[in-house]
């Protein structure tokens, strides 16, 4: 048996705390865009290093920078008149064996393609400036990853948490923002842009959601037609919330409008990027897809991260899949939190520290639980490197 420790949670069940905080940002918000961006680089870089080395070689490349644009917008249209930096940083390999893997081009044009496929109205030729500044990493590191192990090093002393199930206001903001940015309501709405927040607020058994889109410009005739357009998104917003909770909800869209001094928020391609509004890795959802301060979290940024041995990701991924499965396999769970730590050097299979705290339900019994809770987490661990070939495969995302 691996260092596990099963305790019995002290804490309030989420759903019986007075406040709960929860933030959504959405596909387009530049946060999240240069996390996706970022990431998917990595999944591109790996699937290159794959074909050309058989395995998997030393890359971070964790440290993307959106500088925002500048438009003038108005009803029916607009124009930009500073476009939109994006700049692709951090460390890769580029020769090993002899052979070079041309990481300025992948990263390029895996950066494009991710744009085109998750914007809709921002003009790569025109609106976007790409600049790839990824540098060869070290020698040694690449060393490390030919001749690496089975199962892989933790390249750090690091720790991730994840927990199950989520509330009620958890599922509601990932699926209002979810269903915002489908294809289906895209074609319905298309004035709603890709840049959506949602922030949940649970006060008792009222849920509050304040929800900041960025409308289109083109799709909206006039400041009537701008009021009609958003009294119907926030319409839908309620409903879709509805079907997840029997609480009292109401929604609130755009709440910086200055209706009166004609005010509102209107952009040419439906991102806050192309007004000056920037983003970092890291500084968006954490690998949930949620930000949750009332849950346990980390600071580590993910996304664009080795999926081979960086702890810090495999673990902050691991985490939430130990809880939702351990939490599937025993109805009789209310709560889970788990946080695992690594030691550098040390196989990342063999945590340092694998702390559970669980909350059962009333009426079940802690300690016909702690065994076989202690005994699911084991076997999870036993396959922790599986998180690698589903991160390449997109069966796990971190945005």
């Amino acid at each position: 048996m691996r260092n596990i420790v099963i305790e019995k949670g002290d804490f309030t069940p989420m759903e019986k705390r007075q406040i709960e905080i929860v933030e959504r940002k959405g596909v387009g918000h530049p946060d999240t865009l240069i996390d996706g961006i970022m990431e998917e680089i990595s999944i591109e870089l790996s699937k290159a290093y794959i074909e050309k080395f058989g395995k998997i070689l030393h890359h971070n490349v964790d440290k993307g920078q959106i500088c925002g644009g500048g438009t003038q917008v108005e009803y029916g249209g607009g124009e930009f008149i500073k476009p939109v930096y994006i700049l692709l940083s951090g460390r890769a390999t580029m020769e090993a064996e002899g052979k070079l893997v041309p990481m300025t081009a992948i990263a390029l044009k895996t950066a494009k393609r991710y744009i085109k496929e998750h914007v809709r109205f921002l003009d790569l030729e025109s609106d976007v400036i790409v600049d790839s500044r990824i540098a060869p990493g070290s020698k040694d590191l690449v060393d490390v990853f030919l001749r690496g192990p089975k199962i892989p090093f933790a390249n750090d002393t690091s720790f991730g948490v994840g927990y199950a199930p989520l509330s009620e206001l958890e599922v509601i903001c990932m699926k209002a923002e979810n269903m915002l940015n489908s294809p289906d309501y895209k074609k319905k709405m298309p004035g709603v842009g890709e840049d959506i927040k949602v922030m949940g607020l649970r006060d008792g058994d009222k849920i509050r959601l304040t929800v900041a889109i960025a409308f289109v410009s083109r799709f909206v005739k006039n400041l009537d037609d701008y009021l009609k357009q958003k009294e119907r998104v926030n319409a839908d917003i309620l409903a879709c919330a509805k079907k997840y909770t029997k609480r009292d909800v109401e929604v609130f869209v755009n709440t910086a409008d200055d209706v009166k001094n004609g005010s509102v928020y209107i952009t040419l391609t439906g991102l806050s990027l192309e007004m000056g509004d920037d983003g970092s890795v890291g500084r968006g959802n954490r690998v949930n897809g949620l930000i949750t301060p009332c849950r346990p979290m980390t600071l580590e940024a993910v996304a664009g991260k080795n999926p081979v041995n960086h702890v810090g990701k495999i673990y902050s991924l691991g985490g939430f899949e130990i809880a939702n499965s351990v939490v599937k396999q025993y109805p009789d769970i209310a709560e889970l939190n788990i946080t695992l730590l690594s030691q550098i050097g040390k196989p990342i299979d063999q945590p340092k520290s694998a702390a559970v705290q669980l909350l059962v339900k009333d009426g079940a019994n802690f300690e016909n639980l702690k065994g076989k809770v202690a005994y699911a987490v084991d076997a999870e661990l036993e396959h922790i490197t599986d998180i690698t070939e589903k991160i390449i495969n997109r069966k796990l995302r971190v945005v």
